[in-house]
């Protein structure tokens, strides 16, 4: 609605994760490479964790356009399933068949697949979103499969993305060999104040601003104090601003606009 008053191209809050908007802020950076260091160098299992909305899954859909053809990649979105399904579910990410055959039979299709793989000089990547819904059974079964390796070699390059109650649930006693497996760890914290107004520069930018629409100096202590620096809310509540400023015609975003997005998100518009 707001886009062509303020002659930008491209929503610059959308909420959907976009590799194309990814803020590299020195902690996404180093989230970055925490990952990317630990597929490259085979170190097995990655475990990157943050609050919700942080960044995660869109620092994940970067990782996968960063990887070249010589990886192939599974991705599980919604790991809530039981052992069998979560093992036709990579099976099936990677490509394979496994239509009607049990878990043994699907394993074995996994481990030829990744045998191959290898044989041929290519790595295989498995992402787990949201790895803090898996079960203590399904961790399990995650630790079994990176059991899959030659002598020299793992097979399978595992990253397991959540909440930090991913953390906790690693910590259990029950799951101390796969815990004692996760070589490179990573958490990922929220944007400070001076990260937040750089973000928002950087989204307008990517959408096409040409310093149109601006935000103030106390818009952005608002946004930052509300989110606390979290993307997803900055994203939400600069998206209502700019709705709000829209409705004005302004095109300067200020302190009250952004007081008005948030208590439109919080379902208090006439407060």
């Amino acid at each position: 609605m707001y886009l062509e008053f303020y002659g930008l191209k491209l929503a610059p809050f959308d909420i959907t994760p976009n590799p194309r908007f990814l803020f590299h802020s020195t902690k996404h950076r180093e989230a970055f490479n925490h990952l990317h260091y630990g597929i490259r160098e085979r170190k097995g299992f990655v475990q990157l964790t943050g609050e919700v909305g942080a960044g995660k899954t869109t620092l994940c859909r970067a990782l996968l356009e960063k990887l070249d053809g010589n990886f192939s990649t599974a991705l599980i979105l919604n790991p809530v399933m039981s052992g069998d399904e979560l093992m036709k579910a990579i099976a099936t990410e990677f490509g394979l068949h496994v239509k009607g055959l049990d878990r043994l039979e699907t394993m074995g299709i996994i481990n030829d697949f990744l045998l191959k793989q290898a044989l041929a000089g290519k790595e295989s990547v498995l992402i787990v979103d949201e790895a803090q819904n898996l079960t203590e059974e399904l961790l399990e079964q995650v630790r079994l499969i990176s059991n899959l390796e030659t002598d020299d070699r793992k097979l399978l390059q595992i990253v397991l993305m959540g909440q930090p109650e991913l953390r906790d649930r690693l910590n259990s006693p029950r799951l101390k060999q796969l815990r004692q497996r996760i070589t490179v760890r990573y958490h990922l914290n929220a944007l400070t104040r001076t990260e937040v107004g750089q973000y928002i520069q950087h989204r307008l930018a990517l959408a096409g601003s040409n310093g149109v629409p601006a935000f103030t100096g106390p818009a952005i202590w608002r946004v930052f104090g509300y989110s606390q620096g979290v993307p997803r809310l900055v994203n939400a509540i600069c998206d209502k601003a700019l709705l709000a400023g829209f409705v004005e015609r302004s095109y300067r975003i200020n302190y009250r606009m952004v007081g008005r997005a948030i208590r439109d998100l919080e379902g208090n518009i006439h407060s």
